[in-house]
């Protein structure tokens, strides 16, 4: 997991949204990419409640949870210096749908797995490591196309930290991991609000592959959390190992801005 915070504009207790540029074209692509995800969120959650039975406050749910994804957006798109959004950016956003799509099973969990068993929670993790796919996708895009940016990075990694959130409330909701879980998605804005007040905390970290790696292991980790052959005790350990993981990943960059040789 990358832990480096966005340069954000700030004013005493509050956040500052920078001016947009509207009549560009990354604001257009970004609009049209919200809206076509927006519509896949909201088909596939009433696919939830129509084939599921589901309640119906499982679209407006989808929907609200899609809110962060379009916030991103809009507070960063500034720092995309390019004439258009580009392929890469409407994968992330789709990533992004995807996994308020799979948090709505967190409020809904025991009603899904009553209606499909182990067929549907399997097709859970099956969604999960699609969107993990998907990850590697949008950085091949970026580059292909010229289209590489500061937005495009901090998008995919506040994204990512999204669906390992999300990933983490479905561990715990499911009962296949205890409370301690939820730390592993709240650690990123843990360090954040750190971050709000501590300016070394903001300085520019180097790329590392590490903070990458971790970040695909947390996913993959919580992905086998959640199959449903594996048992509690397991699922319990593997969730720890994440947790352990992403601790010292983050011990390791924290230590690094501490010192000012990040």
């Amino acid at each position: 997991m990358v832990a480096d915070p966005f340069h954000a504009t700030v004013r005493r207790g509050a956040l500052v949204l920078p001016p947009l540029r509207l009549g560009s074209s990354p604001l257009a692509g970004a609009l049209a990419s919200l809206g076509a995800t927006a519509l896949l969120v909201l088909a596939a959650s009433l696919g939830l409640v129509a084939g599921l039975g589901t309640s119906w406050s499982t679209a407006p749910l989808a929907l609200l949870l899609f809110l962060p994804i379009g916030f991103l957006v809009f507070r960063f798109l500034d720092a995309h210096p390019h004439h258009r959004f580009g392929p890469a950016n409407a994968v992330t956003v789709l990533r992004g749908g995807m996994a308020a799509v799979i948090g709505t099973f967190v409020w809904e969990y025991e009603r899904l797995e009553g209606a499909g068993g182990e067929p549907l929670l399997l097709g859970l993790v099956g969604a999960t490591l699609v969107a993990l796919a998907l990850d590697g996708v949008d950085g091949m895009l970026a580059r292909r196309t010229g289209l590489v940016s500061r937005f495009g990075e901090r998008f995919d990694m506040e994204t990512d930290a999204f669906l390992i959130l999300v990933l983490c409330a479905l561990a715990y909701a499911s009962g296949k991991a205890g409370a301690f879980v939820m730390l592993i998605g709240l650690m990123r804005y843990g360090f954040c609000l750190w971050a709000s007040v501590d300016e070394r905390l903001r300085r520019p970290l180097a790329p590392s592959f590490r903070r990458k790696a971790v970040c695909v292991l947390q996913i993959a980790l919580l992905c086998l959390v959640l199959v449903p052959l594996v048992p509690p005790a397991t699922s319990n350990g593997l969730a720890a190992a994440a947790f352990l993981a992403l601790a010292w990943s983050f011990e390791v960059d924290i230590a690094a801005l501490l010192r000012g040789s990040a």
